[in-house]
């Protein structure tokens, strides 16, 4: 069995966190080129200025990928690049940027998948109110339109949002991101309804203009995983999983940001108590953000250990095992969480699935023999990936799987702390150094997994 033979193995990258050249060639600032800016608030005081240098050094990055066999390519537009006022005119060099990286990849092979959205906001948009302004729809609307437009005749596979939980979550309910507010209620609630509109008059908008197009859309959250095999433990987890057990998180949860899209219904539970701060009309909107999918992806690194428990919820989530694995940035190590995650979405949602981001930060060095050996890396994948070929051998329809990064890169607010890519960048002379886990993941590529 394993993975199906037409498998979509890749790798993963976004705009913001590679490109750099964040004023060159017309293009405009975004909420984390001011947010990176403002002292204090990324670690080192660092900032997407320069990044990977992406921006210049694309080809090489495109021979690296064919050179190892890297046959599918996940990447993200910067829309302040092709659009710097986020609406009305082109940016045509900016535009170009993205023709030629697309021919490229084409020209080597690769399959382009297109984010349209991971989380480089244009300025000139947050000036206007951003997703707190009814009109944000429309913008995004018309970004899209421009976008596949241009690009359709070569691109087919598209994401709406990466990660919406974050963007707005952490962006504007917590404040730990760009833009760095806190909102109450009555704002956020309303804004995520607009990015939910928006993800879906984008995929008709793809849908019109691109022959062939398959659309997608990439929320996350950690998966609940059963502590046991007693079915008692797995109906205990799949309830919290979708749960919203504490309405101050709804914005973060996995039901919040998936049913309506999927499903088109609020989670109830969540609906009675925030309900009164949607938008008037809301009813009305929920089929034109539940538009068909043709595959529904997660960006998941680990999970928690539930159990079930005699108290209000039917269920307990477990402390981390003393001592138990971290990577680098101290996320637990849960490679279950690529069974049960993508089993219990696919179970409830049934549609095509693509684990869109996945990958571990190691404390990589270039070695004396001048070599990046990540071992860690490396078995975290392998563990990573055998839980996520048992959950398409046990019936989930698993499509893809998109290793988080191919490049060492801005870690957003962590800066260049953090090292997750298949390629070592050493940012003081933009150097790339495939590491040893590149090349195992080549081997697992050519084989279609079928020798984990």
């Amino acid at each position: 069995m394993g993975f199906r033979k037409d498998f979509a193995f890749g790798a993963a990258t976004a705009a913001f966190q590679i490109e750099g050249a964040w004023d060159e060639d017309g293009r405009s600032r975004c909420v984390w080129d001011d947010y990176s800016h403002t002292p204090g608030k990324v670690f080192g005081n660092h900032n997407g200025d320069t990044a990977c240098d992406h921006y210049h050094r694309w080809k090489e990055d495109v021979a690296l990928m064919a050179q190892y066999g890297i046959p599918n390519y996940r990447f993200s537009v910067a829309w302040p690049r092709v659009i710097p006022g986020g609406k009305g005119a082109v940016n045509e060099k900016g535009m170009d940027f993205y023709s030629r990286l697309v021919d490229e990849l084409l020209a080597k092979g690769i399959t382009p998948w297109m984010t349209l959205f991971h989380w480089d906001y244009p300025s000139a948009l947050e000036d206007l109110g951003g997703w707190r302004n009814p009109d944000s729809v429309k913008w995004f609307e018309d970004y899209t339109d421009i976008v596949t437009r241009r690009l359709g005749d070569r691109v087919k596979k598209y994401i709406t949002f990466n990660e919406p939980q974050c963007f707005l979550g952490l962006g504007y309910a917590v404040g730990a991101m760009a833009p760095g507010v806190q909102l109450p209620l009555e704002a956020t609630v309303p804004m995520c309804h607009r990015v939910l509109l928006s993800h879906g008059a984008a995929a008709d908008v793809i849908r019109r203009n691109v022959r062939g197009a398959e659309v997608g859309y990439a929320p996350c959250g950690g998966p609940s995983i059963p502590a046991s095999d007693d079915p008692a433990d797995v109906e205990a987890a799949r309830k919290a999983y979708f749960d919203i057990a504490d309405v101050s998180r709804y914005i973060m949860s996995v039901s919040w940001w998936s049913d309506p899209a999927v499903l088109g219904v609020y989670p109830e539970k969540a609906l009675k108590q925030l309900e009164k701060y949607l938008p008037r009309g809301w009813e009305e909107d929920m089929p034109r953000i539940a538009r068909p999918l043709d595959f529904y992806c997660q960006n998941i690194y680990y999970g928690s250990r539930v159990r079930r428990a005699d108290n209000e919820r039917g269920y307990e989530t477990l402390e981390p095992k003393v001592g138990q694995t971290k990577t680098a940035c101290q996320w637990m190590t849960e490679p279950e969480s690529l069974y049960w995650g993508p089993r219990f979405l696919y179970e409830r949602y049934r549609v095509p699935f693509v684990i869109s981001e996945n990958g571990m930060s190691c404390h990589d060095a270039v070695s004396l023999d001048g070599k990046v050996h990540d071992p860690n890396r490396e078995d975290y994948m392998h563990r990573y990936l055998l839980q996520f070929r048992r959950a398409a051998e046990d019936g989930v329809d698993a499509r893809g799987y998109f290793a988080w990064s191919l490049l060492d890169n801005f870690e957003w607010n962590s800066g260049y702390n953090e090292r997750f890519g298949l390629v070592y960048v050493d940012y003081a002379t933009q150097r790339r150094i495939p590491k040893d886990s590149l090349a195992w993941y080549s081997r697992v590529i050519r084989t279609n997994g079928e020798d984990l």
